[in-house]
């Protein structure tokens, strides 16, 4: 299956960036950027184009002021055009650096945009490239609620009417915060993070049988509702299994894959009488703590004595049946 593209229009770009227009042949709108890889091109203006990706935004620093400040009259004119005829999304001049009418010309020529950032080329490029990771992310959507419970995104799944919504009331009630119900929308941000969030037209909003929509922002307030957060585990409820044996101690370390990437996760049944609040608060924090690198069913295990040299349980499941 092919990998889905995403662009973002250069007005957003321009929005969170706060660049000036200098040159704009279309509405910001209507210029849409697909890279989230961002260029200084040094080697292009020295001639060098192999591996030379026109579908990056071209960054034009300090370095590359100088050298072509030094050039002479033709010779900038002719590796200006030369790197502004790739059509690359946008050209941005950093530090308010004075704009080349050679520059200015070319991009007229091409239509290529032209901006000016009074930040660093540095800050820029790092804002810039934040920015686009998020927005040009691979992504999913999933059917869950999206919680934050003591600083860690917990992702809630289940099959529908299990009780996700009613859990996810209880933990406002205790503090904590909403970021997406029914459905969460997870972008892999980099290698390692996925960060979930709500379609803007659901935003805030939570559905409750019996009752119906609620807007939790006007019941909770601001502070009960956070527009994005990582994804740091998920806990997956079911209705509870008298025949199925559920993990008893936390020693096994269960993943499930979501984008690529491996999430930690828990089986928690369901059943009437059971505070499911308190128990995910309880594995937000643990899971924290793993973590840090501690792990309380380790602990026991060898305050019990029956933890190997290797750290690893010796016959725990059998002995834990005694207690």
């Amino acid at each position: 299956m092919p990998k889905q593209a995403y662009t973002v229009p250069l007005s957003a770009i321009i929005e969170e960036t706060g660049l000036e227009s200098i040159y704009m042949p279309c509405p910001p709108e209507e210029r849409m950027v697909s890279s989230c890889d961002v260029n200084r091109p040094g080697l292009a203006l020295s001639g060098y184009f192999d591996y030379f990706d026109n579908d990056r935004i071209q960054v034009i620093g300090k370095n590359e002021h100088g050298f072509l400040e030094n050039l002479p009259h033709d010779l900038r004119t002719s590796h200006l055009d030369e790197l502004v005829s790739t059509n690359p999304p946008a050209i941005i001049v950093t530090r308010s650096l004075p704009i080349f009418p050679e520059l200015q010309e070319a991009c007229e020529k091409y239509g290529v945009p032209l901006l000016l950032s009074k930040d660093s080329t540095s800050g820029l490029m790092a804002a810039l490239i934040a920015f686009l990771n998020v927005q040009l992310a691979p992504r999913i959507t999933r059917h869950g609620v999206l919680v934050e419970v003591y600083g860690e995104g917990v992702l809630l799944l289940g099959d529908s009417g299990i009780g996700k919504s009613e859990t996810a009331i209880e933990l406002l009630k205790r503090g904590h915060r909403l970021i997406a119900d029914d459905a969460v929308e997870i972008r892999r941000v980099s290698a390692k993070t996925l960060v979930g969030s709500a379609p803007a037209n659901i935003r805030h909003f939570i559905e409750l049988r019996g009752i119906g929509i609620v807007n939790v922002r006007r019941i909770f307030g601001i502070g009960s509702v956070k527009n994005t957060e990582k994804i740091d585990m998920a806990i997956q409820m079911e209705p509870w299994n008298n025949e199925k044996v559920y993990d008893r101690m936390g020693l096994d370390n269960e993943t499930m894959d979501i984008l690529g990437i491996s999430v930690p996760t828990m089986t928690i049944p369901v059943k009437p009488g059971r505070n499911l609040a308190i128990i995910i608060e309880v594995a937000a924090i643990s899971n924290r703590q793993k973590k840090m690198g501690y792990n309380a069913a380790q602990e026991l295990m060898h305050k019990l004595g029956m933890v190997e040299e290797t750290g690893l349980p010796k016959g725990a499941s059998s002995e834990w049946e005694k207690f």
